[in-house]
């Protein structure tokens, strides 16, 4: 916000920049001052923030960082039993004319994630560098301000320049990914390595969400890119679906179904947070430890690291929906309301019954040992479901299929699942691994 009010001041805007206890009082304060009776700006992107500054008396206006109209989806989804991204993508895909040959997609295929579910590669390849920004006066004045307030509660390691603060550093950010990430992006893009935080992930997401780009933009980039023989189409493709595809469909939900769906418990989850997310004990998980101490270095993981390490975790061990929800919330720098909501509530704990997911996102050891290289250094053991070095994914995925059995039978994808379950010599001994692991997980000894 200060880089910006300095950039509109060296264009010839007069900017009231002020600091207050509220927007609201912000407002009135402005307004006071400047002796104005109308203020218009740009929705904000929460719910909370909406009511605030109607509440506040300003005139707001459609929040531009995004493709889809509100009431265009609320067109399409109108009378639909389920809203699948996979539909919402498509049809994306036709409204926006991306990748489109006529009213068919250009590679004859809607989406490559065939192509895109590869383990990590073992030939040691070296991965893209990510270059980080010089903070500037600006941004040691920000710093020194949060450190000198006693009322902010700050964690992790100091900023050093990672997440671009201006315009200028976000394009550089968007054309540092098209040229040297992109092309090796697609194949690899649900891997997860100890080493390589980054591999080819975009890190465009702090810049979407705060406007320094615009989406049609990026999307331009990552198409161009394929037009120019520069990544292929799995690549191309791939990225295209995380930007119209996911980020807007979580968006136009996180509006359609209003501030009641963040409430949403329909697995009855009630364990608090593990003591390991927040900071406050270790854990010799050597996945869940790795991308915790990526969030403190970071304050970001990419998305498969949040879904099957993360929730998949919070999933299976009960953990309260809401509880994972305001800690993803503060701990990530793109913790939007309107990101972490459908994410956390709906598509990771499957708090919401599936109206997002047509399944739990529940996995044991097996997924893990299979997309990172984590478990070569973990004491846990991927394979075993019972004794002191069984896997705890793995013990806690059978727990979770037995002990919501009764919430998940009518769901025709989790059949095969559940009768294996009930397959198990052993599910009593598992059962009571898996408590053990519940407990340890809430104390931080596990």
């Amino acid at each position: 916000m200060r880089h910006f009010a300095e950039e509109l001041r060296a264009l010839g805007y007069d900017v009231d920049e002020r600091r207050a206890s509220s927007i609201p009082a912000g407002v009135v304060e402005h307004a006071d001052a400047r002796k104005v009776d109308r203020v218009l700006a740009m929705a904000p992107s929460s719910h909370q923030g909406v009511a605030s500054l109607i509440g506040a008396g300003v005139e707001l206006s459609t929040d531009e960082r995004f493709l889809t109209p509100l009431d265009e989806f609320e067109a399409w989804s109108g009378g639909r039993t389920n809203l699948r991204m996979e539909d919402f993508y498509r049809w994306q895909r036709r409204r926006l004319n991306i990748l489109m040959d006529g009213d068919e997609p250009v590679s004859g295929r809607w989406n490559h994630d065939a192509d895109n579910r590869e383990p990590p590669p073992k030939d040691g390849r070296a991965w893209p560098e990510l270059a980080s920004f010089e903070l500037d006066a600006i941004d040691a004045a920000v710093l020194s301000d949060l450190e000198s307030d006693a009322d902010i509660e700050l964690f992790g390691a100091a900023p050093t320049g990672l997440w671009p603060v201006t315009r200028a550093q976000a394009t550089a950010r968007l054309d540092d990914f098209i040229r040297g990430a992109l092309p090796v992006f697609g194949t690899h893009e649900d891997a997860m390595l100890r080493d390589e935080w980054r591999l080819a992930h975009s890190t465009l997401s702090t810049s979407l969400n705060l406007g320094l780009l615009h989406p049609r933009e990026v999307v331009a980039a990552a198409t161009r890119a394929f037009d120019d023989g520069l990544a292929p189409m799995n690549s191309v493709e791939g990225f295209v679906r995380q930007i119209i595809g996911w980020r807007e469909y979580v968006w136009c939900l996180y509006w359609n179904w209003g501030p009641a769906y963040g409430s949403s418990n329909a697995l009855g989850a009630d364990a608090p947070l593990p003591p390991a997310f927040s900071g406050s004990a270790t854990t010799e998980m050597a996945c869940v430890g790795n991308t915790i101490d990526g969030i403190d270095q970071r304050g970001y993981a990419h998305h498969i690291e949040r879904l099957m390490v993360l929730g998949n975790l919070a999933l299976t061990a009960g953990v309260n929906p809401q509880a994972m929800n305001d800690w993803m919330r503060s701990a990530f720098v793109d913790g939007a309301p309107w990101v972490m909501t459908p994410n956390v509530i709906g598509m990771a704990l499957f708090a919401d019954g599936g109206r997002m997911a047509s399944k739990p996102y529940a996995s044991g050891g097996a997924y893990i040992s299979r997309m990172s290289d984590h478990c070569r250094s973990c004491r846990f053991d991927p394979k075993k479901r019972v004794g002191d070095d069984a896997c705890p994914f793995t013990s806690l995925y059978w727990d979770f299929l037995e002990r919501n059995r009764e919430t998940l039978k009518g769901n025709h994808r989790m059949a095969r699942q559940l009768a294996a379950a009930r397959r198990l010599t052993d599910l009593d001994d598992v059962r009571a691994r898996a408590q053990e692991i519940v407990v340890q997980l809430g104390n931080g000894t596990l």
